[in-house]
């Protein structure tokens, strides 16, 4: 952003978004100005500070080193003040930019291929489980976008995931099954705050949130820590129940289990080297691909729009 402004801000204009750059390099400036009058005074403090310790041992009056330190400490206090006032605007002024879109993600969605053929128009999926997806009972109990799997449906459920986890587990990811609660700084660390906060389900008491993907706690699980490169790739599979608000859904794909409230997802996640990103990337959608192939369910590949991207995903 410091060295290259105008093409950080051609990048956002790509995604549509009203971002605060020109705040961001504001604050920044303004950062770098208070540490660079802040640093030379706490070396002079600690200079004073050991010349005033150095003259009382020796006996001697240090009545105007203390006095020239204390007006060095309260301007130094001053600037600390303004420092963290700074910092703490710039944070929040950071976390409301989001990733930049790859240079290949495209103005529009763009359909890459279709796979298969798709089968002809008949019962919808409600129709066809009948009884074992019960939204009624479900409605009376949660609420509208909740559904109880019933019978059958629960163990190919049950079957499809163990398949999948097999599935990628051969592919390299190690099987985990993650916290669905999670706090606010894993949120924040994957991008899902502020962006997406009026679908996330949030516990005020225990100050916890509810996931809507395992992402979130596969992103954060070695949040904090150094990783060696020569150890990398690393890659998890994530089974998790995940939870959507869904606000603003209303009318759309509301039928049955579509767009509901609470699921259960498969989640494949890798930490790389920035370089090997974008072919990680295209394994990832690779496994994918195979998943579908394998199941023999038609399916279409489509890139997604730079403007309609998550504030995490620089391509999707």
């Amino acid at each position: 952003m410091r060295r290259e402004p105008e093409a950080v801000r051609a990048a956002l204009a790509r995604r549509g978004a009203d971002a605060p750059l020109d705040r961001v390099l504001e604050l920044d400036e303004r950062r770098r100005a208070v540490l660079a009058e802040l640093e030379p005074l706490r070396e002079r403090q600690n200079a004073a500070s050991k010349a005033i310790g150095e003259a009382k041992r020796r006996g001697e009056d240090a009545a105007a080193e203390i006095a020239a330190m204390e007006e060095v400490a309260a301007r130094g206090r001053e600037l600390s003040d303004e420092l963290n006032r700074v910092e703490a605007e710039l944070q929040a002024a950071l976390v409301e930019l989001p990733n930049l879109p790859a240079p290949d993600a495209p103005s529009e969605d763009t359909v890459l291929r279709e796979v298969g053929e798709a089968g002809r128009t008949g019962r919808d999926h409600l129709e066809l489980a009948g009884s074992m997806i019960d939204m009624q009972a479900a409605a009376r109990v949660s609420g509208a976008r909740f559904a109880y799997l019933r019978g059958d449906l629960v163990m190919l459920e049950l079957a499809l995931v163990r398949w999948a986890m097999e599935k990628v587990r051969g592919h390299g990811f190690e099987p985990v099954v993650p916290p669905v609660l999670v706090r606010e700084a894993a949120m924040y660390g994957t991008g899902f705050l502020p962006d997406t906060e009026q679908q996330i389900y949030r516990l005020p008491d225990d100050d916890l949130y509810l996931v809507g993907t395992s992402e979130v706690p596969l992103a954060s699980l070695h949040a904090g820590e150094v990783l060696d490169e020569a150890a990398l790739p690393r890659r998890y599979a994530g089974f998790s129940t995940c939870f959507r608000r869904e606000a603003g859904a209303a009318g759309k794909d509301t039928r049955g289990i579509f767009r509901v409230h609470q699921f259960d997802k498969v989640e494949m996640f890798s930490f790389v080297v920035p370089e090997a990103s974008a072919d990680e990337h295209e394994r990832l959608l690779a496994i994918e691909e195979e998943i579908l192939r394998e199941l023999d369910v038609p399916y279409r590949v489509v890139a997604i729009a730079a403007a309609e991207l998550g504030a995490s995903a620089a391509k999707k």
